[in-house]
């Protein structure tokens, strides 16, 4: 079809810059789909008047919509289509929802939310811990997105969000409120007893049975908006909500529509009116009330009332309202029903009456303790309050059933706001609010065929909010381009302020409305004109022209027609005072303090009771301003302003169809819901300006192909990202250059993609081109000699017919005949001849054979007899060998024992030595110096007094004196003869040790020489394996030679035959003959070499396998004798060191003469002190007999004595104190020699000889908590000597454990285990994130386990162990309780450890596995959306690859194998993070659509093999790791695979067995194609697919659970170490342990 189009030369003018071209599609208007598909048959450029359409179905179109290409449709973003326009828009919603089932869609900063009428499998609490954590541009769209978008918001940026959901009744507004406050619950767990978050989610039910109700488009509409506020500490964990409600549809309680419902909680009430709490209520079925049944709807497919109630109840009480206050509720609710029952009756004229016992009037009155007659009288009268007095009219039925309905409507309100505030008080919980996250949930546009004053206010509300939202878009945009240096640019887009002040400015609509309501008499039609006469010149008002009664506005999304009826009624929402006033007088308190509060709230209402003022009037007129309207309009602006004091996030919630059905796409009520949430709004400001942006490092992936060699070659990709973009568009405005990104403006991407697709096309071509023609020429090379060869076969029979006759035919045929006899007579003659010969040779050949074979066999038995023999005896010498090495070894280390013994004890001589020589030195001078002061005195006392006497019996001070230096004589005395024998004896026994010494070194030469001897001996042993090998090679030999001669006896044989023959018969025929014979003779030969040469292989083989076993006897052999040569240079080092420490002998010599030189000493001292002893005894006597003659001098001579005694005590005392100080001295040397002793012991001492240890460490009660804290709490699993010995520190343990065992002790086994454990725990608790600590302790708990078991007494666990372990084992406790409980605490520890390797792996998974492009050319991204560029992510991060991935997991290998773990624990734990790799990998597949392509299977598929690869090089390839990885390697191959025909529906059921139908069902409506070349899924295959599932059992969970733990075994593996040969490192610091 040809259209012309001058009248659209605007248009004209932008699709020809787009370079619009034959086959191009583009969208017209269609009056059903709205919008309609069509293809451009003819290019079209500036200046034609003719537009050539192709249409589907042949109507005309205007001039259209140029379309996106394939590619981009389908994507997660709206804003990443090239071309920005309503069409798009819905085109791309529509192919998303209907083919591919997906229900959300950014477009910007907008969540679009169409509710699909089904329940997903995309909410559960996988789904949540899914997109935790997330950035926003990551994963598809979703609810659970945004709000992880404002929860990161809150805790980055520290300021109060909120989520604006809205959408017309249906949508399913309260389903996204209700998954938004679910994902913060769940990902804020608040960690109190309190449960603040389960009690914000159980408020949605009570909120949805109080406030919503079934209406036409919706069975669960809300009709009331709701903002709730979660509050936040500074932890960012849930700590209480508080909600706020607006404008609550009153009328709802008293008027239904047909095919509507009240409100849910009364069909809930009237549902449990038999249950017994609900007696007293008396109700009966919902289709008994008048509010519950005027539409003829009670029920709803479905839903069960009854179960409901059981849930709103359960809630209630979650909240911690108590019984009390749910009766009351209840009660008041039963109340409104039998209200709405009340007959009001005409009583003629203007009057209407009201029966007294009409009984749901009784029960009212009797459930809400108010007076009946009061009620009656005040239903059916008014009282009107005049000037002068007050006066009271009857009302007629209608007026009266009006004041019943709005008692109604009020009370219910009441209620209303009652229960709202019991939810916050039980929502609020006692701390601080550090944020909080807002989620409202309100109405969204709304216009009818009758829109009346709740449609009015529900505009006005969205009215501000898209406002609002006008200025945030507007801002974001400005935010990027300054961001990205780009000059800015004002953009026009629709500003709704002239429409908001028409509704709220002065003298608007709402001012004008509260005007009127102020005069009693004010009807709707006076404030109608009133807005006809102020608003006529307004163009956003109009006057309908068929109808007086009605007005128009000029919204944002429509212009909507209100009825004026109703306005002012609903905007005053009066009652009459006196009913208020029954309302304040009941006795039902809970139902008095409604109305109580209102009266405190408005206190100037006092002036009503006042009958004659006149002031009365002035309160009514300020009772009455306070208007819904009024109400509404402050709200609202409360609402503006807690908005705009937070960072907004929109969910626009979209309703497909009216008839509720699944996936069914209506276009009209969609496009007509998308112009009024503000979607279209926000595509026309993006279009405006530069909608599609690309980074450099992307537009280069995608776009390198459109560049030149020279641009590729240029080594910054930025600056060859510029250089092409301004080579390939002309025009500059069309992009724009920012600092990290391209902009492009509308059609931008969609040209690129163009001529990207060209290229490719083009280079297919060439392809094609090539490959066709390669084909072609082998298929003419093929055909071409193939007619070569049927030429020669067609030419050659030509040829054979021309040249053969029938005559040359018979003469051949008679050839042939006597060829036949003749050949047969000769074979018969060489037979005969050859058999004769065959007989004879044949016995000559036998009995040689036999012969050789006999004497072969006997040769060969001989020699391994033989070698049998000479290695029993070598075996037999090496035991020997072994055992007096033994013996040498322990010997040695006794010799070694004394040697160290003496040499204690001669240090211990030797100071003893030096200590007397210096006391017997001082005691000597000290001694002459007395001497000769007392001689000098004594001197000096008898030349003064004469001859004095000492009478011995008459002076017992004297003798007292002399007494005492007897004694000190005599101590001294014994002391020195003590020290001679012990001299003595420690001489004797140093000469007797000397001479043993010397038997030991005499012994140990001969030890020497033997162990030489065996060395020759074995020398020799190793010198008969060539002679071995060459009996061998000579068998070899002798063989080949009998099969050689063999061969020429053949050969002479023959020649000697055929000789013979030729000699006897002249004859051909005879030689023939003979010749034959030959022939057969030789074959049966061949037979019998044939059979030899096997029968000599086998004994070949039999001698090589018995020469294999000799060689591998001598291996042992030389290595045992290697070992023997280690022992003996270890001996002879062990000897030249005890000749060393032999040399000192002579020294020991020299001091011995030197002490028993100084015995002689110390004995011609004693005789010296004896004989001065003696003469002091003389001279006594002498002093005796002279003072029993001189008296007088009796006192001098005792104070003489006095004083001289005295002296000696001090001076006994000052050598006393000298020698308890050198004792302490000795002691303290002693002590240092023998640690000095014990250090040079552990250094010299061999390890290849150790002492026979009983493997048991004793350890003190009091040294338990030095144990506990060097073993456990201080030990480092990064230490040289921890690592050398896996389960280092477990052994130790153990052996304290069997010491404690050994000694029967109770007690003190209890409390070491008991300290094992709390350290052990306390270790974990400190170092919970600490991978190498984890990886220690599990494999050192999982050691101590095993050793428990191994030697615990138990035969199932001791079939390994060696005699010696078993010597090990516990002989008086039965362990198996602790074994449990360290069982529980490694079990503890294996899910901390993996918890900690899981948090470390899981941000490398997704990046390494599937963003990371490992394949080199296939390259998978496509263009981004608005949600890249605003993503979370900081810039910069590090970019993670399956190289990442595969060195961590080597890292954790490395660690676990470093720590000695066991084999089958290792290979849990890789199964377990092999699991994680997979379901993580998996459940971004589900959750991406992006990542659904077949080239993404080709990479995920690559990133199996690297991971199946380091299973096989870590040599965990027989685990069953790679069967946790099935279900991702069958979703890469679902994406792989062809998605067209029967067949391949039955190969996906029959292959995808590791998941299950929604599984597979969600990748094939996710796959996108990456490029033109790919072709979608089509919903008839998707369909296919799930009939051949319908009998696949699985789960029907869309994501697989991260958080799944294979169940944890502890394989018993026995331990070969022997405990008595383990010795404890000095670095650890135990030398307080005793190895016994």
């Amino acid at each position: 079809m040809q259209y012309c189009v001058p009248r659209f030369q605007v248009s004209c003018k932008a699709i020809a810059e787009c370079n619009v071209q034959h086959y191009n599609r583009v969208w017209v208007p269609d009056p059903k789909h709205v919008w309609k598909s069509a293809e451009i048959i003819r290019d079209f450029h500036l200046g034609n008047s003719v537009l050539d359409l192709r249409l589907e179905d042949g109507t005309s179109p205007l001039l259209p919509h140029l379309r996106n290409p394939d590619i981009l449709v389908g994507e997660n973003d709206l804003t990443a289509l090239s071309y920005l326009h309503e069409p798009a828009v819905l085109h791309n919603l529509r192919v998303r929802f209907v083919e591919s089932k997906i229900i959300y869609t950014y477009c910007g900063i907008i969540l679009v939310a169409v509710n699909p009428y089904k329940q997903l499998h995309i909410y559960g609490d996988a789904v949540i811990q899914a997109y935790s954590g997330q950035n926003m541009g990551d994963m598809d769209p979703h609810i659970f997105a945004v709000a992880e978008e404002a929860y990161k918001q809150m805790a980055r940026n520290r300021k109060n969000q909120s989520i604006i959901v809205s959408g017309e009744s249906g949508a399913g507004k309260t389903v996204s409120a209700r998954y938004a406050m679910r994902y913060f619950a769940v990902v804020s767990k608040s960690g109190s007893k309190t449960r603040v978050e389960d009690k914000v989610l159980a408020s949605n039910p009570i909120t949805e049975a109080i406030g919503n109700a079934k209406t036409t488009r919706n069975y669960n509409s809300s009709r009331f908006g709701k903002y709730t506020e979660i509050s936040f500490d500074k932890q960012y964990r849930i700590i209480g909500a508080n909600m706020r409600t607006y404008l609550l549809e009153k009328s709802r309680v008293v008027f239904q529509a047909e095919n509507e419902r009240n409100y849910h909680i009364f069909y809930q009430m009237c549902a449990c009116a038999e249950l017994p709490e609900f007696q007293t209520l008396r109700l009966s079925s919902a289709d008994k009330f008048q509010y519950t049944s005027m539409s003829g709807e009670i029920g709803i497919e479905g839903v069960d009332d009854r179960r409901d109630m059981e849930e709103t109840r359960k809630t209630f009480s979650l909240l911690g309202l108590t019984d009390e206050f749910q009766s009351d509720v209840f009660r008041v609710l039963a109340a409104i029903l039998h209200l709405g029952n009340v007959q009001i009756k005409a009583a003629g004229g203007e009057h209407s009456s009201v029966p007294s016992s009409d009984p749901h009037l009784v029960v009212f009155c009797d459930l809400l303790h108010v007076s009946a007659p009061e009620l009656c009288r005040w239903l059916c009268n008014r009282r009107m309050v005049l000037v002068m007095e007050t006066v009271v009219m009857p009302v007629p039925p209608e007026r009266a059933t009006s004041a019943r309905d709005a008692l109604a409507k009020q009370v219910y309100a009441k209620l209303f706001d009652c229960v709202i505030q019991k939810i916050n008080a039980a929502l609020k919980v006692p701390g601080i609010q550090h944020a909080f996250v807002g989620v409202l949930d309100i109405y969204g546009f709304e216009t009818f065929d009758t829109n009346s004053f709740e449609q009015f206010c529900i505009n006005y509300a969205n009215e501000k909010l898209q406002q609002q939202f006008n200025l945030h878009v507007f801002k974001l945009e400005q935010e990027e381009y300054m961001k990205e240096d780009i000059p800015w640019t004002l953009i026009d887009f629709y500003d709704n302020q002239p429409v908001i002040d028409l509704i709220e400015a002065k003298m608007g609509i709402l001012d004008l409305l509260d005007e009127e309501c102020l005069f009693p008499q004010g009807t709707d039609q006076n404030w109608l004109q009133k807005l006809y006469n102020y608003l006529h010149d307004n163009p956003l008002f109009e006057k309908p022209r068929m109808s007086n009664e009605a007005f128009m506005i000029q919204h944002f999304a429509d212009k909507v027609e209100y009825q004026s009826k109703g306005f002012l009624e609903k905007n005053r929402d009066a009652l009459y005072e006196d009913l208020l006033e029954i309302m304040r007088a009941s006795k039902f308190e809970f139902l008095a303090n409604f109305f109580h509060e209102e009266a405190q709230s408005i206190k100037p209402t006092k002036g009503f009771q006042v009958k004659s003022a006149r002031p009365g009037v002035k309160p009514a007129n300020k009772e009455l301003r306070t208007t819904v309207g009024d109400k509404f309009r402050s709200s609202l602006y409360l609402l503006m302003e807690t908005l705009n004091a937070t960072t907004p996030h929109y969910v626009r919630c979209i309703k497909p169809n009216d008839e509720k059905l699944p996936f069914e796409y209506d276009s009209r009520r969609v496009v007509q819901q998308l112009r009024a949430c503000g979607v279209l709004e926000t595509i026309h400001i993006s279009a405006q300006s530069y909608p599609s942006r690309w980074t450099y490092i992307e537009f280069y992936n995608r776009y390198s192909i459109l560049m030149t060699p020279m641009e590729l070659t240029v080594k910054d990709k930025q600056q060859a990202c510029k250089t092409a973009v301004q080579r390939i568009i002309q025009d500059s405005n069309q992009y724009k250059f920012g600092r990290t990104k391209i902009f492009f403006r509308a059609g931008q991407v969609a040209y690129l993609e163009k001529l990207r697709l060209d290229r490719l096309r083009g280079a297919c071509v060439i392809l094609q081109k090539h490959v066709r023609g390669w084909s072609q020429r082998r298929w003419y090379l093929r055909t071409r000699e193939a007619v070569i060869v049927l030429q020669q076969y067609v030419r050659g029979q030509r040829q054979i017919r021309k040249m053969v006759s029938a005559a040359a035919i018979k003469h051949g045929w008679a050839a042939l005949v006597l060829q036949r006899h003749w050949r047969g007579y000769r074979m018969r003659q060489i037979y005969l001849l050859v058999r004769l010969s065959t007989v004879t040779i044949q016995a000559f050949t036998r009995g040689w054979i036999a012969r050789r074979r006999y004497k072969k066999t006997n040769s060969l038995l001989f020699i391994s007899q033989t070698l049998h023999f000479r290695s029993t005896r070598n075996n037999k010498e090496n035991r020997g060998l072994v055992e007096r090495l033994t013996s040498l070894a322990s010997s040695h280390g006794q010799t070694m024992d004394r040697l160290h013994g003496l040499e204690a004890q001669l240090q211990k001589a030797a100071g003893e030595k030096v200590s007397l020589e210096s006391r017997q030195k001082k005691a000597k001078e000290d001694r002459s110096q007395r001497e000769m002061e007392a001689r000098t005195l004594e001197k000096q006392t008898l030349e003064k007094n004469g001859e004095a006497v000492l009478c011995t019996e008459s002076n017992p001070h004297g003798f007292l004196v002399v007494r005492i230096a007897e004694n000190n004589m005599e101590i001294l005395r014994e002391d020195h003869e003590k020290e001679v024998v012990e001299l003595t004896e420690e001489i004797r026994r140093l000469k007797e040790e000397r001479g043993r010494l010397q038997l030991q070194m005499g012994q140990e030469g001969q030890v020497n020489s033997d162990l030489q001897e065996q060395v020759v001996q074995l020398a020799k042993h190793v010198k008969t394996i060539p002679e071995l090998r060459k009996d061998l090679r000579s068998l070899q030999t002798l063989r080949d030679a009998t099969n050689r001669r063999r061969g020429e006896q053949a050969e002479q044989a023959r020649g000697t035959h055929l000789s013979d023959d030729l000699e006897n018969h002249g004859d051909i025929g005879d030689l023939l003959t003979a010749f034959d014979g030959l022939q057969k003779a030789t074959s049966m030969l061949e037979n019998q070499r044939r059979e030899q040469n096997e029968n000599w292989e086998n004994q070949v083989h039999g001698l090589t396998l018995k020469l294999e076993h000799l060689q591998k006897e001598n291996n042992q052999l030389q290595k045992l004798f290697h070992e023997k040569s280690n022992v003996n240079e270890d001996i002879r080092q062990e000897v030249a060191r005890l000749s060393g420490e032999n040399s000192i002998i002579p020294e020991l010599k020299q001091q011995v003469s030197e002490l028993q030189r100084q015995k002689q000493d110390l004995e011609a001292h004693v005789e010296v002190q004896s004989r001065e002893i003696a003469g002091w005894k003389n001279k006594t006597k002498t002093l005796h007999h002279k003072f029993t003659n001189s008296i007088p001098g009796i006192f001098e001579a005792k104070t003489r004595l006095s004083q001289e005694a005295s002296q000696l005590t001090a001076d006994n005392m000052d050598f006393e104190e000298q020698l308890d100080k050198k004792d302490r001295l000795i002691k303290k040397l002693q002590s240092q020699i023998k640690s000095l002793e014990k250090s040079e012991r552990g250094l010299s001492s061999s390890p290849a000889i150790p002492k026979d240890y009983l493997g048991m460490l004793e350890c003190k009660r009091e040294d338990e908590t030095r144990l506990i804290q060097n073993i456990i709490l201080d030990l480092k699993p990064r230490g040289v000597v921890v690592n050398m010995i896996p389960g280092l520190a477990a052994y130790i343990i153990y052996m304290c454990i069997r010491h404690s065992d050994y000694l029967n002790d109770g007690t003190k086994l209890k409390s070491l285990m008991n300290g094992v454990i709390t350290g052990v725990k306390a270790v974990i608790k400190d170092h919970q994130k600490d991978f190498e600590t984890l990886s220690f302790w599990l494999s050192n708990t999982n050691h101590l386990i095993n050793c428990l078991k191994q030697y615990s007494g138990e035969e199932e666990f001791m079939k390994q162990n060696t005699p010696r372990q078993n010597n090990n084992c516990l002989k008086n406790f039965d362990l198996s309780e602790h074994r449990q409980i360290l069982s529980d605490l490694a079990i503890h520890i294996y899910h901390r450890f993996l918890t900690v390797m899981e948090k470390t792996l899981t941000p490398m998974i997704v990046p390494g596995m599937l963003e990371h492009e490992s394949l080199q050319g296939v390259f998978s991204m496509k263009p981004p959306g608005f949600r890249q560029r605003s993503a979370s992510a900081p810039p910069g991060a590090e970019a993670h690859t399956i190289t990442s991935v595969l060195q961590m997991l080597s890292s954790f290998h490395g660690t676990m194998t470093q720590h000695g773990m066991e084999a089958g624990l290792l290979r849990q734990a890789v199964k377990q993070l092999f699991f994680l790799t997979g379901a993580v990998t998996l459940n971004n597949i589900l959750l991406r659509k992006d990542l659904c392509s077949c080239r993404k299977g080709m990479q995920i598929r690559c990133n199996i093999s690297y991971l199946e690869e380091w299973l096989k090089e870590q040599g965990l390839g027989a685990s069953s790791a790679m069967d946790t990885l099935k279900p991702l390697s069958q979703a890469a191959w679902l994406l792989q695979v062809n998605k067209s025909t029967d067949e391949d529906a039955k190969d996906i059921a029959d292959n995808c067995t590791e998941l299950n139908p929604v599984q597979i069902i969600k990748i094939l409506n996710s796959y996108t194609p990456i490029d033109a070349f790919e072709k979608r899924v089509t919903s008839s295959f998707v369909r296919k697919v799930q009939a051949q599932l319908q009998d696949h059992e699985g789960s029907n969970q869309l994501m697989l659970d991260t958080q799944y733990r294979f169940q944890v075994t502890f394989p018993f593996c026995p331990s070969p170490q022997a405990l008595e040969l383990l010795q404890v490192p000095s670095s650890l610091h135990l030398g307080f342990l005793t190895r016994l």
